[in-house]
């Protein structure tokens, strides 16, 4: 399953390059990119069903605010 969010509060190109090499670690992701210029993040993830992509979601949340507290993933 692929989807696409919206990244408020982003404000550091080199914290979303880690974000996103933290994304892509999490279990069940096969790729995740953020473009720090339209504050997008997407995600291509082994995802059954919205469940288990909300999973997912949650847990990149908490690597993002890892790096930027502000930082919050759009649903």
């Amino acid at each position: 399953m692929r989807k696409s969010f919206k990244l408020e509060n982003l404000d550091c190109a080199n914290c979303a390059a880690k974000m996103e090499a933290g994304i892509n670690e999490l279990p069940g992701v096969n790729k995740a990119s953020i473009s720090f210029m339209t504050s997008k993040l997407m995600i291509d993830a082994d995802a059954a069903d919205e469940e288990a992509l909300a999973a997912i979601v949650d847990a990149a949340q908490a690597v993002c605010t890892s790096y930027e507290k502000d930082c919050r993933i759009v649903r």
